[in-house]
């Protein structure tokens, strides 16, 4: 059973080698940004609570995020393993999801850095062309993704999950880089 949280700034890859990875292995994704679309769309008091904070360009709360999680975590989908992407973004939401997992009795194999450049996550993050893809939006993210980075390695690092894999070359490169940390194919 494999069970990857992907971690890394914008344009890191994380999102682009989640996909590729629960392709490759058959493994369901679970990407927060997509959690959060459902929830609000379904209009029930959870989506409604979180829209408010979303409408408003504020972080979802913990404590809603984590409901948000359970539900889906206790979908059927997942029993076969699964990615998870854009979530935990802070060490105490790496800690919920831990207790989480344990009541559910999952546990994660790895929690995967892909670590690069200020440079690359600017140039990657440009490149996207998105409508909130400016330069001083990537900055500040970048900004407030190290000031988050770091509990969030430790916490895992701590608990023996971490593997930070250089993520600079290609979608394939880092890929396999992945597998052969995490040993997924031999």
């Amino acid at each position: 059973m494999v069970r990857f949280i992907m971690l890394g700034g914008p344009g890191s890859g994380k999102g682009t080698q989640a996909l590729k990875i629960s392709k490759d292995l058959n493994l369901t994704i679970i990407a927060t940004g997509d959690i959060l679309r459902q929830g609000i769309t379904q209009d029930n008091g959870l989506g409604i609570k979180a829209k408010e904070y979303v409408e408003k360009g504020e972080l979802v709360p913990d404590s809603i995020m984590i409901e948000f999680m359970k539900k889906r975590l206790l979908q059927e989908d997942v029993t076969k393993g699964w990615v998870l992407e854009g979530y935990p973004r802070t060490a105490f939401q790496a800690e919920e999801l831990d207790f989480l997992l344990e009541d559910l009795v999952q546990k994660i194999n790895y929690a995967i850095y892909l670590d690069v450049s200020e440079e690359t996550m600017i140039k990657r993050s440009l490149s996207r062309k998105n409508i909130d893809d400016k330069l001083e939006t990537i900055q500040k993210r970048i900004q407030l993704f190290k000031q988050r980075t770091t509990p969030i390695l430790e916490y895992y690092q701590g608990k023996h999950k971490l593997i930070t894999i250089a993520a600079e070359g290609t979608i394939e490169e880092v890929e396999q880089a992945i597998f052969k940390e995490t040993k997924v194919i031999n």
